[in-house]
């Protein structure tokens, strides 16, 4: 019976020692079935079960030779079996054995992905809930919108992040299937059950109909949801650089002690963790569209989708694990500054809440092009810092004559803005 590997760091899912262990593993279990066929003598299954073995120097010798990689695998093993080694890899072709084992490396894979994506969701929350009511401005194209609060934008992201678990534990399904069906997928030299059998060892379920190779929109699905999970990171750091901008300073990256800024520079406290995780998601989109050119292969099967993925599979599928721990330290450690956030949402006065008055002008009846070119007057005065925009709205005779001064003064609250934060975050969080 072959034990499902066990999860291990994800970089140790693809190193070389682990490629071969797993490709080992596969060729023994198929060889298991074969002697519940009859195929394989039970006394050959025995000797090739106690010495199969193999070695990375050898396998690359042997390769720059042959410069065929499985064919230097099966020989080294071969080397270490003896006569028995006839009866490994019968029936199934070079892509049997990438293709099945790359399938558990890219479920084991998922799997860390989907424990570090369920740590930074912890992280989300906790931090979400904490500035639940920290007020700041809300900012549309970079200008004074209206009120929101600190919790709101984690919530957000927390909520992104969920779909995130979602899609990486759909893609885990979509690659957690194997295929030992041959040199064209048709189980010319091996009998379909072998198949079932193996691949339930293993952890995996059969494909339902493959050529040579898994079908690679599987792996697209796999290098989506690392993609757009390294764009929601991204989106997270684009805004975290904005709040640490020095005329914002609204939220800041840790700054550790004895850290350093800039070589010219002392007083520099630098968002570099943003900036790394803005640089390196451009990476998992990249590799993920160099996947999607994988799709479309000659007839049965090529092999220009080979060379790709010995690159993009472990380089994704690390550098999103390495980003998903700085990211969730970096919300864990964020410095968040309430009063600075207070400061800058007062900056203009009470400009953020014109929509309001807007609103309420039209149900008094004006039309919404004369309540517009109204609250529009008043709000442009205050902008040039000539008064503030309540007190223009008193002032303007045009605007009393629909509403009273208790009105504007309850059009124009903070508390009134944000009155439905209770509400988002039971939507969000449930009763947490």
């Amino acid at each position: 019976m072959i034990e499902r590997y066990t999860l291990p760091e994800m970089g140790a899912v693809w190193t070389e020692k682990n490629k071969y262990k797993l490709w080992l593993q596969l060729e023994l279990a198929v060889c298991e079935m074969l002697v519940s066929k009859n195929v394989i003598p039970a006394e050959a299954f025995e000797t090739i079960r106690k010495k199969a073995d193999f070695s990375i120097e050898r396998i690359d010798e042997i390769e720059a030779v042959t410069r065929h990689d499985v064919v230097a695998f099966l020989t080294c093993v071969a080397e270490y079996v003896g006569p028995e080694a006839r009866f490994i890899h019968l029936g199934m072709t070079s892509s049997d054995l990438l293709d099945t084992t790359a399938a558990i490396r890219l479920r084991d894979s998922a799997d860390i992905l989907i424990k570090n994506i369920e740590s930074i969701l912890q992280v989300l929350k906790r931090r979400a809930l904490e500035f639940k009511m920290t007020p700041m401005i809300g900012r549309t194209h970079g200008i004074h919108a209206e009120p929101v609060t600190f919790g709101l934008k984690l919530a957000l992201w927390y909520q992104e992040m969920m779909r995130n678990q979602n899609r990486m534990e759909q893609a885990k399904l979509s690659v957690s299937v194997g295929k030992i069906s041959g040199a064209v997928g048709t189980y010319a030299h091996l009998d379909p059950d072998i198949e079932r059998d193996v691949c339930r060892k293993l952890g995996l379920v059969p494909a339902r109909i493959s050529t040579q190779v898994i079908q690679r929109d599987r792996y697209i699905d796999f290098m989506t949801a690392i993609a757009v999970t390294g764009t929601t990171l991204e989106k997270i750091a684009t805004e975290i650089r904005h709040l640490q901008r020095s005329e914002v300073l609204e939220a800041e990256e840790y700054f550790a002690r004895g850290q350093k800024g800039s070589s010219a520079m002392p007083h520099k406290r630098n968002p570099i963790t943003c900036e790394n995780l803005c640089g390196l998601a451009r990476l998992l989109r990249s590799n993920c569209m160099a996947e999607m050119e994988n799709n479309a292969l000659w007839h049965e099967r090529d092999i220009s989708h080979s060379s790709v993925e010995r690159v993009i599979l472990p380089d994704s599928a690390i550098l999103l694990n390495y980003m998903l721990v700085k990211a969730t330290d970096l919300i864990d450690r964020l410095l968040v500054y309430p009063e600075n956030m207070l400061s800058n949402l007062r900056k203009y006065g009470d400009l953020i809440y014109s929509e309001g008055i807007l609103l309420a002008l039209v149900e008094k009846g004006l039309t919404r092009e004369e309540a517009y070119a109204l609250v529009q007057r008043n709000a442009m005065e205050a902008w040039k810092g000539n008064s503030g925009f309540k007190d223009l709205l008193l002032a303007d005779r045009e605007v009393m004559v629909h509403l009273v001064p208790e009105e504007i003064e309850d059009l124009c609250s903070l508390e009134k803005a944000l009155r439905h934060t209770d509400f988002i975050f039971r939507r969000v969080f449930g009763d947490s």
